[in-house]
């Protein structure tokens, strides 16, 4: 007589085994030095925010947010203008090397009513952080009863990788992956390929699962200030802004080039004078005039913030023709809305072409691009795994338990359930 015990009990092994199948994975940087560098966290908003609201979920600030956003700041109040749900922005955190790995934990959230790890994780940070590591950056509080208002670290995942990819300057964002992304999606949205991000994020093949976090290269700009600048190091993605000098300038990546283009900032705040030595050059002003030897350049550039003076530079160059305007990047009002037809939108994908795996974008800014919540996938920083990329930076990939859908799962078993039973 056969055991009716014996196929249930399979069944339910190998519907354990399925389960602990589904994984999310996270991009881990190893680290051994004190050094910090600027970052970008791929975040959709879970509900309407104001712009400070948003800001204060992790401590950044507002204005540096909106321009990393390519978001006009002089608009009227722009501080307090509401985000509608389901618009993706890129945040500005600092990285930092904590416990031998690269991430940010200067981000603090206070609980509020009915909080639960799992919606601070999933739905507050949009699956940037998850339950586990939240717990394990909090192993002195008690988290088996959340109380109004306790005080959680949130660490955040984030990358440098000497602030280059493939020798070139780039700053990194980490990306959330939705149930409809692809990595030809992703790489033609922010100007990379595939073989960059399979190499930069230590994958052997191109496979990505809802929940994954990819450390995403953008190509940006970076700038030559003087060691003892308080600004050293910065770096804008192409395409973008960033504000520096206690706010006084602005600072844009030039569009499809390199260069770093700087000018005072459209806030009011009290600033340091702004003027080129010896010349009635403003911070900002290009001049060119055309001689039958060439273009005459003069220029009266940024170069650093130290002991709250704005450090300024006047060259002169002769070049073979004068160059056309600069092609920055336009500034967009603060949106209103996320158009429906384009909030659940997946990744673009990139016209039919063999050359497009080769393709290294200039890393265009994406402000304000709609995209789908992510899904509530859960990402744990143990357990890594060493990878081996080819080229670029040489990250690991850390493990953990990620839920699968819960109708694709009872699909997938019935069919295998059946099979069981026929035994």
């Amino acid at each position: 007589m056969k055991n009716p015990e014996k196929p249930l009990l399979l069944f339910l092994i190998l519907a354990s085994s399925l389960a602990s199948m589904a994984t999310a994975k996270s991009t881990i940087e190893p680290c051994s030095s004190k050094d910090t560098c600027n970052s970008l966290l791929g975040y959709t908003l879970y509900t309407d925010l104001k712009v400070t609201e948003v800001a204060s979920l992790f401590q950044v600030d507002p204005v540096s947010m909106l321009l990393s956003n390519s978001i006009d700041i002089s608009y009227p109040d722009v501080e307090n203008h509401v985000l509608p749900a389901k618009l993706f922005l890129k945040i500005p955190i600092t990285c930092s090397c904590v416990d031998g790995i690269r991430k940010s934990l200067s981000t603090h959230y206070k609980t509020r009513t009915s909080d639960t790890l799992g919606s601070i994780a999933d739905s507050v940070y949009g699956g940037l952080v998850s339950p586990e590591q939240i717990q394990v950056a909090n192993s002195e509080t008690d988290l088996s009863v959340l109380d109004v208002g306790t005080k959680l670290v949130i660490p955040l995942p984030c990358a440098c990788f000497n602030g280059t990819d493939e020798s070139l300057p780039a700053l990194y964002l980490s990306y959330v992956v939705r149930g409809i992304d692809t990595m030809a999606g992703i790489a033609k949205r922010f100007s990379t390929s595939v073989t960059d991000l399979t190499n930069v994020n230590a994958m052997g093949a191109p496979d990505i699962n809802p929940g994954d976090i990819l450390a995403v290269p953008l190509l940006a700009c970076s700038s030559n200030f003087p060691k003892y600048a308080t600004d050293y190091g910065l770096i804008i993605p192409n395409g973008s802004y960033a504000l520096t000098a206690g706010h006084c300038v602005q600072c844009s990546c030039v569009l499809g080039s390199r260069s770093m283009y700087c000018e005072p900032a459209s806030i009011s705040v009290s600033c340091s004078s702004m003027r080129c030595r010896n010349s009635n050059f403003m911070l900002g002003n290009i001049t060119s005039q055309q001689s039958s030897s060439g273009c005459k350049l003069t220029t009266c550039s940024y170069n650093g913030f130290a002991s709250g003076t704005i450090l300024t530079t006047l060259s002169m160059s002769l070049q073979p023709r004068c160059p056309g305007p600069q092609q920055l990047a336009p500034l967009i009002a603060p949106p209103d809305n996320v158009p429906k037809e384009l909030m659940y939108l997946p990744s673009p994908s990139p016209s039919p072409s063999p050359e497009f795996d080769d393709i290294a974008g200039g890393g265009s800014s994406i402000a304000a691009v709609p995209a789908a919540s992510p899904g509530g996938a859960t990402v744990s920083s143990s357990n890594s795994i060493p990878g081996n990329p080819a080229n670029g930076p040489g990250g690991s990939i850390s493990i953990a338990s990620c839920p699968l859908s819960y109708y694709s799962f009872i699909a997938l078993l019935i069919p295998i359930g059946s099979c069981f039973f026929v035994f």
